[in-house]
């Protein structure tokens, strides 16, 4: 698997766990201090997310960090 696959798989992950929660991008966003811009790259896999990023978003969507990497 690429960078860029897999930087599209936990974009994926993310967008099924956030509308699972019934939130948009900008609540997701307020919710792990990030800007709405950055959930959308993230999510549509643009940018390659520190760890520290995603254990922000993981938390923010009530999960483990193992969970949004879990595809």
């Amino acid at each position: 698997m690429t960078k860029d696959q897999l930087s599209k798989k936990v974009g994926k992950r993310i967008v099924e766990l956030r509308t699972k929660k019934g939130l948009n991008q900008s609540d997701l966003a307020r919710a792990c201090g990030k800007d709405r811009q950055a959930i959308e790259k993230i999510e549509n896999g643009k940018v390659n997310s520190t760890t520290y990023s995603l254990y922000a978003i993981s938390k923010a969507l009530g999960v483990d960090l193992y969970e949004l990497l879990k595809f």
